[in-house]
Order: C-alpha cells, then structure tokens, then sequence
C-alpha cells in the first residue's frame, strides 16, 4: 500500500519550484523503448506492454523523476519516485536518472534530496536491475567524497535496494509517518516477523532513521537541514567561491556556564557533590541556550539508539556547528557509535563540533560488553582523533574516566565550574586500593580532579565563566 503521493506531489512538500530534468514528456508522447532490445534486456516476455501501461497509469516514462529545485530560497537536487510506475522499481533507465542526478549534485555542489517510495529492483529486468545499485552505491560514495550533504525521505513503501542504498546511504535520513521501510518488502518477510520493526517508527526506535516528520511540516524541516548541512567548510550550496580547508575553520567557542555555583570548589569531594547535584544544569538547557535552533541526528544505524547521547546540528551566531552531547547517563555503545557517525559527517561536510562530556562513566553490564562498549569507545576516540575540523568540548558535570574522554578533544577542553573530570570515579579507586567507603572523599582529592586542578595539570585549558563573567579562569 503506498502513500498515494506521486513523484511531483511529493516534491511539492518540499520545494517552491522545480525544473526538471529531462523535460517531462509532451502529452501524447509515446514511452520511449530500446528497438534492439524487445521486452527489455533479458527478453522478459510482456515488459514493454507493461512499461506502456505504466506510462499511461502515471503519466511519467520511467519510476524516478529528477531535477534541480530551490528548497527555502536554496538550491538542490531532488529526485523523486513514482511508485505507480512499476511500484518505484529500479531498473537500468532508473538508474541512469539516478546517476546523472547524483553527478550533476557532485558537478554543481549541490545537496541532493531525495523523496522515495520504491519496492526495490526490478524483477523484469533481472540482474541488470539489480546490478543499478551498485551503480547508484557508486554515484553516492563519489558525492559523498566531494563533501556534499545527502538527505533521504522515505514515504511509503521504502523497500530492497531503494532502502539500502538512496535512503539508508543518505547522511540524514527523515520519514513520513506510518511508512514502511526495511530491506525486505511484505511479501518476502518471514510470516511470523513483526510488522512494527518495518514502519518509520519502527526504524526511529532502532536508530535507523533520524526523525519522523509530518508532511505539512516537512517542509521547513528540510529547508532548515538544508541550511544546517551546507554551512560548512565543504561550501555545498552552489557557491563559486571556494572553500576554507577544514583544518583553517574556526573552533566553536565554548558555551558559558549555566547555573549559579559561588566559586572554585574547595575540596574534591565538593567539586564530585556539586557534578551529581539533581539542580546542576544538563545538556539539553546547555544546548538549548547556545543554539538559535537545532536539529537531532538519532541512531547508530547499527540497531540501537542511546537517549543520553545527544548529537544534532544547529545554528551558533548563524555558523552551524555539530553537536554531540551527554546528557549525564551512563552513555551506552550505541551513544558511542552515534557521536563518532556525528563527528565523521561534520568533518566530511567542513563543520565544527561541540562536545558536553558529563557522565559518571561508560555503561558496562553484560549487554553492553555485548553490544561492543569497547569497540564502540574506541570508534569515538578514533573520530575525535581524525577530525580535521577543530573540536571543541566542555565538561560541565561527571567526567567520568575513558567514557568522558573520549569525547573529549586534545588541547581544546573546558570546564564549568560545576564539573569534575577523574581517572575513575573516588569510590571506585577507594575500593581498587582496598580503602574505607570513608575515605572516598579524601580519594578524590588526591585524583586532583577539581576544574581548577585540571587546568594546573593542563588537562583543560581553563574554567569557562557565566555569561557576562569575563574570560575563562583556573
């Protein structure tokens, strides 16, 4: 069951004109067909009487309709299925269109949008068909390469390889409500699967998608995206005039602390107390006061999706800059593998990054060491380490051992003066040295794991003041 939109009504969510290319065939025009090759390239006896009542049925010559748009006063490539065009199916005209759109995005530095609903290769063609994604994987990596944003939105149905290579490939990926999507179409899943793991909401909650939109706010959604992806380095956008290198931006400065904590803390134990404090400032007012506005990137892609990792990109003094963010929580593997996948697209498209570490440390039961904790930490440390563009990262709560620092960027940490940051928490290391619980206090003074310790260790660079308080301070 699809959605109902056709390729030009979905483009019309999303954009205020449109110019296609090829021009749409004149009324009365004939579906074009290959005189050497009969009923397609593998001879599929009945494929061009089909291919002409789908003509006919949509009015479109083949599943996907592509040209250049402006989508809130930007310019961008959308390309479109017809789904009652042979159900959106790929076949090898399909994926010449598609390629020719992604090379004219590469060529022209354009963003490319892309609105599906497909139920994958098709079958009339055999592997021809499917050979298309291959070709269209190919197309993607090579605009990938060039730094220029990729943004899905799946209606419904999104199946087979339209899902796993356009929409699961894009770097954003949106959905309309109650739409199906999964690599396998409902006539070919095992009966007894269940039906919720291939909707849009299905797909959010395994942190396969990044958010479901509603069509009449669509598109706003996609203009702010688009403003957000196309203002970095990478100058997607269309602009003549090039780009900075990602390693000559600018650092995001770093957020003024929030809250009303008198003074340096006095003791180490008070500087942990004031970190674990229930009214200590969290991430999302930290987030909420440095951006005009925001939008989350959801999801490792990988299954799971962690709500204490919060990773977005928003707009700073109208720059965007890429947020990943703890919320306080022990940040699971999959929050690990969502900040990395955050960090490595903003480095791709030339935009910087914030970091807010607050966490008592790594989660670490037996699921976790399942789910891959280490390997997941290790894919964070590993994209910090690589980005070209400059990261910026403020601690301002629990700064809990590894799982803190691997957020963490080398040589441009902050702090508040709320926040604590510690090889491991004063408990832990009282119990590892066979100690009192009493003398978990006189422990985290010995870690020196105060803000101002830190600064005198030049473990952070200073002690980041409230609005209006001057410069950073030890």
């Amino acid at each position: 069951m699809s959605d109902g939109l056709t390729a030009r009504e979905a483009i019309a969510l999303i954009a205020e004109d449109f110019e296609e290319t090829p021009p749409a065939p004149a009324a009365g025009a004939r579906p074009p067909r290959a005189a050497d090759r009969v009923d397609g390239p593998i001879g599929w006896d009945g494929y061009d009487a089909s291919r002409a009542r789908a003509w006919s049925r949509s009015g479109e010559e083949e599943s996907v309709v592509w040209g250049a748009a402006r989508i809130g006063g930007r310019r961008a490539v959308v390309v479109s299925f017809e789904f009652r065009f042979m159900g959106g199916s790929l076949g090898e005209r399909t994926g010449d269109r598609l390629v020719a759109a992604y090379g004219y995005a590469r060529t022209g530095r354009l963003p490319l949008v892309s609105m599906i609903a497909t139920g994958g290769s098709r079958m009339q063609e055999g592997m021809v068909a499917l050979s298309q994604l291959h070709r269209v994987a190919g197309a993607s990596a090579l605009l990938r390469a060039a730094g220029v944003p990729q943004l899905a939105v799946v209606r419904d149905p999104t199946t087979g390889g339209g899902w796993a290579t356009l929409g699961a490939g894009a770097d954003v990926v949106l959905a309309l409500p109650g739409a199906q999507i999964g690599f396998a179409g409902s006539l070919v899943r095992p009966p007894d699967a269940d039906p919720s793991a291939y909707t849009a909401e299905g797909q959010l909650a395994a942190g396969q998608i990044d958010a479901v939109v509603e069509p009449e706010e669509l598109r706003d959604t996609v203009s702010l995206w688009l403003a957000l992806l196309t203002g970095g380095a990478a100058g997607a956008g269309g602009t003549a005039d090039p780009a900075p290198p990602p390693h000559a931006l600018a650092p995001a400065p770093p957020p003024h602390a929030l809250g009303s904590t008198p003074g340096a803390a006095p003791t180490g134990w008070d500087a942990v107390l004031r970190a674990r404090s229930a009214a200590r400032p969290r991430a999302g007012a930290y987030l909420d006061a440095y951006f005009d506005e925001r939008l989350p990137v959801h999801g490792d892609r990988c299954g799971g999706a962690d709500p204490g990792m919060l990773c977005g990109f928003g707009l700073h003094d109208r720059r965007t800059v890429a947020y990943a963010a703890q919320a306080g929580t022990a940040t699971r593997p999959a929050g690990y593998r969502t900040a990395a996948r955050l960090v490595r697209l903003a480095d791709r498209l030339g935009i910087p990054v914030l970091t807010l570490v607050d966490t008592p440390g790594a989660a670490n039961d037996a699921e976790d060491e399942r789910d891959g904790a280490g390997a997941a930490i290790a894919e964070a440390f590993a994209a910090v380490a690589q980005a070209r563009v400059p990261v910026t990262t403020l601690v301002i709560g629990e700064g809990g051992s590894g799982g803190a620092l691997a957020l963490a960027a080398p040589g441009n940490t902050w702090a508040t003066p709320d926040s604590y940051f510690s090889v491991i928490a004063p408990e832990l290391a009282a119990a590892i040295l066979k100690r009192a619980p009493s003398d978990a206090a006189a422990t985290a003074d010995q870690l020196r794991l105060r803000p101002q310790d830190l600064v005198e260790l030049g473990v952070v660079r200073g002690v980041v003041p409230p609005a209006g308080g001057g410069a950073g301070h030890p």
